[in-house]
């Protein structure tokens, strides 16, 4: 939205639901029939009055300007529901994304203004800060001691785990089969105690290759090189250049913080999706400046059964500033000062070919051992099946990239393949050794976003 007054289209909106359910129910809520008092303002306010199973209608109002914080639309709604964002705000916004005749420009009602107000002031003190905080050389000093005490249990841990993995590599494979996942957890528990939360995921993963398949002993000894390889990347981190012993910081799961310089753009909404699990959902966003050329990765992340904060709709473009994470290769970032809520546009990112892809991602890979796959957009590509599998066919060459287990198993694939339709498409996704996972594709000639995933 170059201006707040440009209104989303419903895939943007729907974009923003939680799960299928609240898609479903919010576009049923999309008509005049149980609203009233709808209005929206240039300031990117939406609101209105929901009629309910009760006798008092629901009240509902969403910030969509992302004013405060820049994490995304905010909601306000007296319904009980859990979900974030709740059907009725899916379904205001929906009737929205439709035009003044459901929702027309107008003033705030004081309830909406009211809260409004609320949130401007907490922001403020957010800003703000704690007052009276300690600073000083006594902090620092704290600060330093508490991270050689981290750092010394992370070696503690380190050290433990290779003499695993050499005990592992004595036995045989074989033995990790018989043995079952119960040693793996114990070694996590373990990566865990020596706070190195990085370690204990990838731990966990080597616990399920054995009963991933035929050729997983071949599987288990790679993954098993990469962390005795992690392990030694960070018993000799003092010897890495800066940005590759900072990889291996992040990678063993030391926190960092977002310090490179702010790059501001029009960043273009690549994709957008949750990798849940029993304890916290993962929201990943790809963006690509359309002036730098950079592709850029947000992360946010929800408690379980709640979608994270950070939402910004597939296809539009935000001008904003971004301050990038340290590591090698990293594409992370942290979402600055936004100077304009996210609007339409007609930017898509440059495409490669399907043997350029692959060359990137072995690229990547020399900076950073351990990257499972990288962001690239294909240009020209056909979706063909291959036997019980599919692959990406570059239109204009003879190669092609097969699609991953996770891209089979989604509904977005045949979005995918009716969008082609036998034609060649532009595809945006993550390229990497187990395949190429569509996220997003554009038509060849004028056309949307469509949304893979």
């Amino acid at each position: 939205m170059t201006e707040q007054g440009v209104r989303w289209t419903a895939d943007q909106v729907l974009a923003l639901a939680p799960d299928a359910a609240s898609r479903k129910a919010g576009s049923k809520l999309a008509a005049p029939g149980p609203w009233s008092g709808t209005g929206s303002s240039r300031e990117g306010m939406v609101w209105g009055l929901c009629r309910g199973g009760g006798g008092t209608p629901y009240r509902t109002a969403v910030d969509v300007a992302q004013a405060v914080g820049g994490s995304g639309p905010a909601y306000m709604y007296s319904c009980p529901s859990r979900k974030f964002p709740c059907k009725h705000a899916l379904g205001l916004l929906l009737l929205w994304s439709g035009g003044e005749e459901g929702v027309p420009a107008g003033r705030e009602p004081e309830w909406a203004e009211r809260w409004a107000a609320g949130r401007r002031r907490t922001q403020g003190k957010r800003e703000a800060g704690p007052e009276g905080s300690a600073s000083g050389p006594l902090d620092a000093e704290g600060a330093r001691r508490r991270a050689e005490r981290r750092a010394e249990r992370i070696t503690g841990g380190v050290t433990e785990l290779e003499e695993r993995l050499a005990d592992l590599l004595r036995s045989g494979l074989a033995g990790a089969e018989q043995a079952g996942y119960g040693p793996w957890e114990e070694t996590a528990a373990r990566m865990v105690d020596a706070q190195a939360p990085g370690l204990a995921a990838r731990v966990r993963e080597l616990g399920a290759v054995p009963a991933s398949g035929p050729g997983w002993p071949v599987r288990l000894l790679e993954e098993c090189a990469l962390l005795h390889l992690l392990d030694r990347g960070w018993l000799h981190r003092e010897r890495l250049p800066a940005d590759l012993a900072a990889t291996v910081r992040t990678r063993v799961g030391l926190p960092s913080s977002a310090d490179g310089p702010p790059v501001r753009d029009h960043w273009l909404v690549l994709a957008q999706y949750d990798t849940p699990d029993p304890k916290l959902t993962t929201r990943r966003i790809w963006l690509y400046g359309t002036t730098t050329g950079r592709t850029a990765l947000l992360l946010s992340y929800g408690a379980a059964g709640r979608a994270p904060d950070l939402t910004l709709p597939v296809g539009l473009a935000l001008d904003a500033e971004l301050s990038a994470y340290p590591g090698a290769g990293q594409q992370r970032a942290a979402l600055g000062e936004q100077f304009t809520p996210p609007a339409p546009t007609g930017a898509r990112p440059p495409g490669v070919s399907t043997r350029e892809a692959a060359g990137r991602y072995g690229e990547a890979l020399r900076r950073d051992p351990w990257q499972e796959s990288v962001p690239v957009t294909l240009a020209d590509v056909v979706p063909t099946p291959d036997g019980a599998s599919w692959q990406l066919a570059d239109a204009r060459g003879d190669t092609a990239l097969p699609l991953t287990s996770a891209a089979l198993a989604r509904p977005g694939l045949w979005r995918l393949a009716a969008l082609s339709g036998g034609a060649p498409v532009r595809v945006f996704g993550e390229c990497g050794h187990r395949g190429f996972t569509p996220l997003t594709a554009w038509p060849t000639g004028p056309g949307e976003a469509v949304r893979l995933c």
